[in-house]
């Protein structure tokens, strides 16, 4: 049975859909600020073996991703570079999207942008004003946490530790991965000329960035989410943050089962663009590596165990990889245009890539033991008929990883 280990709860579970008839998913999307690089993509990248392998599991999948277009961070980085916000920001939802292609995953069915749905973010500030878990001050408006019952579940935040003097958070986000201990923002009011607004009901401004992800899954799901994903710093402040705001107007669980991914480190630090330890897909192709041989890579380890960038790494899970391919590739040519017919080896393949999936998508006890059986496998002596049931099973295992063929 498959199982996924919950963030909420801090166990594994048995996974069993809100909605038999379709798995929906919600994924933080990428903040198009800047460049998304290889530590990002490992995280999408979870996710799209994610998708794949509840299709694989017989489920029909729907996934929502929002682009965040609209922060602190994208209004900084404008006046840095001295450009419009707007094409900026296209100029890295393009290149994001290419770069999903180059990587061989699936594009989620929704990919909204936050600046395309200021109203629907404002819809939602508007209730919860009208609940009076939101208010406003000096122009912004803002959550008030100990307006709702649970707060902080997810991560499980001491609550005792609350401030008993009112404090606010102004920013989208803050560095580092702490607990903002007081109420948080949820709209930018704007004075006078200020860039980057939208007239609204409730006067100029821009929603922040806690407020985008809840605003959008309102407008695309009218139940509770089978599955939420996204970085392990999310369990820091946003999640619990978009936990409280949606289920604040909304009376059952924002979703049922919470799943996050590591980050990837380079040489025992977390890869980030404030370090300068920053890797991007074309670095590791322009070392001679191919698409497939780096997501291999970003997808062996699992998820939730941290993954260190080194160069004697990449070098090995791409030999790895190599080796996993001439020996499909042998078989392949044995089996000609041969008609596949089953056999305990092809049966024994899928058993153990299922194996290894369904506890909690362990990719790397996956392919391991794909990779010892293909090993004591002799293509030569094999019936054409086995060696074609052999890649009908590996092509079946591929379209969930993406890597062999």
């Amino acid at each position: 049975m498959l199982r996924f280990y919950n963030s909420l709860g801090r166990k594994k579970e048995v996974f069993r859909p809100v909605n038999k008839a379709v798995v929906n998913i919600f994924t933080c999307g990428p903040s198009v600020y800047q460049r998304a690089h290889i530590g990002n993509f490992r995280t999408f990248l979870f996710e799209d073996v994610l998708v794949r392998y509840l299709q694989y599991s017989g489920y029909r999948v729907k996934r929502g991703m929002i682009f965040t277009d609209i922060e602190d961070k994208a209004i900084a980085e404008a006046e840095k570079t001295h450009s419009e916000i707007t094409s900026l920001t296209a100029g890295n939802i393009r290149g994001f999207l290419e770069e999903m292609k180059t990587l061989g995953m699936l594009v989620p069915d929704y990919v909204p942008k936050a600046s395309g749905h200021v109203d629907a973010a404002v819809d939602l500030i508007e209730r919860l004003l009208n609940k009076g878990i939101a208010y406003w001050h000096a122009g912004n408006v803002y959550f008030d946490p100990l307006r709702f019952d649970g707060f902080g579940k997810l991560y499980g935040l001491d609550m005792s530790r609350w401030p008993k003097k009112k404090r606010r958070f102004h920013k989208d986000t803050y560095p580092g991965v702490q607990w903002n201990l007081g109420d948080f923002i949820l709209w930018h009011g704007c004075q006078g000329g200020a860039k980057n607004c939208w007239e609204t009901k409730i006067g100029k401004g821009r929603p922040s960035w806690n407020i985008q992800d809840p605003s959008m899954i309102c407008g695309l799901f009218d139940e509770t989410l089978s599955i939420y994903c996204g970085g392990e710093d999310n369990l820091y402040r946003h999640h619990d943050y978009s936990i409280a705001i949606l289920e604040s107007v909304r009376p059952y669980p924002m979703a049922a089962y919470w799943l996050h991914c590591r980050h990837l480190y380079v040489e025992g630090h977390k890869m980030s663009k404030s370090k300068g330890n920053v890797y991007y897909t074309d670095t590791i192709l322009a070392q001679g590596y191919s698409a497939a041989e780096l997501r291999f890579f970003l997808i062996y380890g699992h998820y939730r165990s941290r993954l260190d960038y080194r160069s004697e790494l990449v070098r090995a899970s791409a030999i790895k990889l190599r080796n996993l391919r001439k020996i499909a590739n042998d078989i392949r040519k044995r089996a000609g245009k041969e008609e596949a017919e089953e056999s305990g080896r092809s049966e024994y393949l899928i058993k153990a890539f299922t194996a290894g999936m369904d506890n909690d998508l362990d990719i790397k006890a996956a392919c391991d033991e794909i990779a010892a059986a293909l090993e004591e496998t002799m293509p030569a002596k094999l019936d054409k008929k086995e060696a074609a049931g052999i890649v009908k099973a590996l092509r079946r295992i591929d379209g969930v990883l993406k890597v062999l063929f």
